[in-house]
């Protein structure tokens, strides 16, 4: 059995599918944290994935924050499954094993704790050394302890006591569990880049409790010679340093904004815990995979020897089962059927199934291609009726009729309104061709000439001018040619002068100039303040280098300027 945990940032942002991501793990287990997704932005390209059986955690009360995933192989589904910790969430009957002692927390607080979206527990069962045993999985993203809010670092050391409370109640002699995820802690020193830049590490509440809920928590070489009295910690175990207790530089987690992960300088924040007993009988290997993209986490993975044993249904936590998916699965023999029959079929069905999603959403799930729905943006019709807009091939049993072609002689024509173009300025761009210069009575008396000429000279005419393009007239004040022509030049002069360089350039500042970092010499990064403060908004100048151990000499340098202001 292969178990895989990893911090998505995000589910949407998997661009060539998430099937592909899923079967490149190979895994039977596959847990994911922060999906910022709700269940009414919740697509079914990602809910329902051909050959696993998903199960999701949303946030209640903010939009494309929190919410973890647990997807699982269909020869490894799950036989419960329930979202959260408290069991406030479970319908009845549904709540996976015991929820702990929970006295210590008001109903308030507990049901703030889920509603962020923070925990999925299933359950599995495999055949063990006695026979059929239990493992559950609890797959969980820890809140952060924001420095600015000093309530999250209560809610913070609040969620790690409810999530120990219930997975140590789902402790037994032939019940396993498995607690993965972004925890948001590093536990030791070995595990942050650069400890000696924080203050009483080891003094970190969020690092005592770990310490408290891990079995061998602290990095001994001799930890093995020591007994059960001599070693610190709980019921789980850090299977991780339980293979490499002593590797450096083992981090899962950097920072992208200042490009940490070029220089490996992050931390170890994601961790794959087992109880005592699971890992002594069926852990093979654990490791980390920092070569994996896609986010500012990498994903861990746990080998065990034990073989699922797959559930004949699937909880009904899954994601098939949620009304908005339901009825939308087709059988292999729907698409055996005649096309006459389907098409009598879908006659009767033309409406929305019972339960199933809007019209808007369906089309925004299935591909454009394939449901027939032009996604690009109606081109303007230009102030043409709606029956003159291209639309495509044309039915055979439509009849259009052509557009009678205007004559000759309304080029022609003297000027109906007494405004010159050269007064109209923008308007006469407007005009069309019904704006022409001032016609003299020759020029009216010229053109009936022209008109009562012999029939072959005026066909020449009527071919050359349809030929034609807008170019410099011959002669003066002749045509409507001459009127847009000069409006044109009119126009783009009147562009030149206003909205020229000079303009923009007199409206708009460019960044300032970048200055060159004082230990390698090349152009600095422009970045923004975004803390609140009196600095908040304000500009500076940093090495373009990404961030890294002030050892290393290919990480950035302390170069820091300040933009100044009007610059």
């Amino acid at each position: 059995m292969r178990v895989v945990t990893w911090n998505i940032n995000g589910i949407r942002a998997f661009k060539n599918g998430i099937k592909k991501v899923l079967d490149s793990f190979d895994a039977d287990i596959i847990c994911v944290q922060e999906t910022k997704v709700t269940r009414e932005l919740l697509d079914e390209r990602t809910a329902i994935v051909d050959g696993y059986n998903s199960y999701f955690g949303f946030s209640r009360g903010r939009s494309g924050y929190s919410g973890v995933a647990t997807f699982c192989k269909d020869t490894a589904t799950p036989c419960a499954a329930e979202e959260g910790l408290t069991g406030l969430l479970a319908n009845h009957g549904e709540a996976v094993g015991r929820c702990g002692d929970q006295s210590a927390f008001s109903n308030e607080e507990l049901q703030s704790l889920d509603g962020e979206g923070r925990a999925v527990i299933t359950q599995h069962k495999f055949r063990g050394a006695e026979g059929s045993e239990t493992l559950t999985v609890i797959n969980v993203y820890c809140p952060r302890a924001d420095p600015e809010k000093p309530e999250r670092k209560l809610f913070k050391l609040r969620f790690y006591k409810l999530l120990q409370s219930r997975a140590e109640a789902l402790l037994g002699p032939q019940s396993h569990v498995i607690v993965l995820g972004d925890i948001n802690t590093s536990h030791r020193p070995i595990d942050h880049c650069d400890p000696n830049d924080v203050d009483n590490f080891e003094d970190n509440p969020s690092r005592r409790w770990l310490d408290g809920f891990l079995f061998g928590s602290m990095v001994n070489e001799n930890a093995d010679e020591m007994d059960d009295s001599e070693i610190s910690g709980g019921k789980f175990v850090d299977t991780f340093r339980h293979f490499h207790s002593t590797r450096p530089n083992a981090f899962t987690c950097w920072s992208a904004r200042t490009g940490a992960r070029q220089t490996n300088y992050g931390t170890r924040i994601d961790y794959i815990f087992a109880s005592r007993a699971l890992v002594s009988t069926s852990f093979l290997n654990v490791e980390i995979m920092p070569e994996v993209d896609g986010s500012d986490h990498c994903p861990v993975w746990a080998q065990l020897s034990c073989t699922l044993t797959p559930s004949p249904r699937c909880p009904a936590l899954c994601t098939r089962y949620m009304p908005e998916f339901a009825g939308r699965q087709q059988k292999l023999s729907r698409f055996l059927v005649k096309v006459s029959e389907q098409r009598e079929v879908s006659k009767d069905t033309e409406g929305p199934l019972p339960g199933s999603q809007e019209a808007g959403e369906i089309s925004e799930n299935l591909s454009p291609l394939v449901a027939g729905i032009n996604t690009a943006k109606k081109r303007p019709s230009d102030g043409l009726p709606e029956s003159s807009v291209f639309k495509g091939k044309r039915s055979k049993h439509v009849k259009t009729v052509p557009k009678p072609q205007g004559s000759l002689l309304a080029f022609f024509k003297p000027k109906q309104s007494s405004v010159d173009p050269e007064e109209s300025g923008l308007d006469s761009e407007r005009s069309g061709p019904e704006i022409s210069h001032k016609g003299t009575q020759n020029d009216v008396n010229d053109c009936n000439a022209m008109h009562s000429m012999q029939p072959e000279w005026h066909t020449k005419v009527k071919e050359e001018t349809n030929n034609c393009r807008v170019t410099e007239p011959k002669a003066e004040g002749s045509c409507q040619d001459q009127s847009q022509s000069n409006a044109t030049v009119y126009q783009e002069s009147r562009d030149k002068k206003v909205m020229g360089p000079d303009f923009w350039k007199a409206v708009l500042h460019g960044p300032p100039q970048p200055p060159l970092c004082k230990a390698h010499g090349e152009p600095c990064v422009l970045r923004t303040v975004k803390k609140a403060g009196h600095n908040l908004g304000r500009q500076f100048f940093v090495c373009a280098r990404p961030q890294g151990h002030a050892s290393n000499p290919q990480a950035r340098c302390n170069f820091f300027a300040w933009v100044e202001k009007g610059k």
